[in-house]
């Protein structure tokens, strides 16, 4: 029974994290899947909800209107959040007839205010974006490319992280954002992406549904929606949008936390995603479900693998040397975070350390959706 555990386990996680994005790689290969895309330029809405971005905002606006979009197609709508700050005076500069603003007065959540933005918006395509990061000059057009083949029901674009300061924990989600980016240009060729970037995304207004309230993760949410409604949600790698990535261990895993939470609450928005459904049921659990599974696996190797490698009357050499391998990872994660505080790096134990920090976050994520946090529910941000 435990050798059965260990194999289980060891075979989980393999599968999560090398398994599916060979299989996603090959089937992505096989159907290869083209969009028909040609340069087109329908009425753009652009919705950004914000909450204290004083220091973002102007140039957030000034941003989008220097892209490569007719000016006369493109608006602008601002949703401030419930700001505390000068976010809302700053935004109100900009109003005119491309530059429209709403403001709450007390803080509602990120899901209630896009939910205005859209229906304020007049545009047939609708473009969410946050107010920290920018869009490259032809990110938009770009985007909006994808739209011209009416298969096609939203399009992801590419965020691009980029260090300032070069730390240990920035190489690491850097290097594990580029993984995740290639499993997503894969599931494109192969149909579609599960979920979009939230920095950079755009819908069919005409396909828009108002987000639950207590809907943490709209960039998935709403893509997924569109999934199962028939369409297609590709990712457009030319459309790119930059920022930075956060420098500290904390930060990182308090965003991780807030996302994977999310992946358990679209269980409960979205049951419809646990039923086999246009075939994306595969990459629905193998990409989203069997993440938040892979720490209770890796909890579950290591106990049984203890079992088999000391407490079992003949312990084989090969159970021994997992075992050893074990010790052997974790006590890179220890290094890891003893070199991450001192502003060091190893970059295998930085690798390590990285790695088990995701995979805590969706322990952590778990209580969160259990214990119903309403706070993390209602930011989303």
């Amino acid at each position: 029974m435990t050798e059965t555990l260990f194999w289980v386990s060891a075979g989980a996680i393999l599968y999560t994290y090398i398994g599916y994005p060979i299989a996603v790689w090959l089937l992505g290969c096989a159907r290869n899947r083209q969009v028909l895309k040609r340069e087109i330029t329908p009425r753009l809405s652009v919705v950004i909800a914000c909450h204290n971005e004083e220091n973002n905002i102007e140039p957030r606006i000034r941003n989008i209107f220097e892209c490569d979009y007719p000016p006369g197609s493109l608006e602008v709508i601002i949703v401030s959040d419930g700001s505390t700050d000068f976010t809302a005076e700053i935004a109100r500069r900009f109003v005119c007839d491309r530059v429209s603003l709403f403001v709450y007065g007390e803080r509602k959540g990120k899901a209630a205010a896009l939910n205005v933005g859209v229906e304020m918006a007049t545009g047939e395509i609708v473009l969410f974006a946050d107010s920290r990061q920018s869009f490259e000059p032809c990110a938009i057009k770009h985007l909006v490319a994808n739209f011209a083949d009416r298969e096609v029901g939203a399009v992801s674009g590419e965020l691009l992280l980029e260090s300032k300061g070069g730390s240990s924990v920035s190489e690491g989600v850097g290097v594990y954002w580029k993984y995740e980016k290639w499993i997503r240009k894969n599931e494109s060729r192969a149909g579609s992406v599960m979920g979009a970037t939230g920095a950079i995304y755009a819908i069919r207004r005409e396909l828009w549904q108002p987000l639950p309230e207590s809907t943490i993760l709209d960039d998935v949410y709403t893509p997924m929606r569109i999934a199962l409604g028939g369409r297609r949600v590709v990712f457009e790698e030319k459309a790119r949008a930059h920022d930075l990535i956060a420098e500290s261990a904390r930060y990182e895993f308090a965003r991780k936390v807030r996302t994977l939470t999310g992946n358990y609450q679209l269980c409960q928005l979205m049951p419809r995603l646990l039923i086999p459904t246009r075939g994306l049921l595969f990459q629905f659990y193998s990409h989203k479900l069997m993440r938040l599974a892979a720490p209770v696996f890796l909890l579950l190797l290591l106990a049984s693998n203890l079992i088999t490698g000391l407490a079992s009357s003949s312990p084989t050499l090969f159970y021994r040397a997992t075992l050893a391998a074990q010790l052997i990872f974790y006590a890179a994660v220890l290094g890891g975070g003893f070199l991450q505080k001192r502003n060091r790096r190893v970059r295998l134990l930085n690798f390590a350390y990285v790695f088990l920090i995701m995979n805590a976050a969706a322990l952590v994520g778990l209580f969160h959706f259990v214990l119903g946090n309403r706070n993390l529910w209602a930011r989303g941000e």
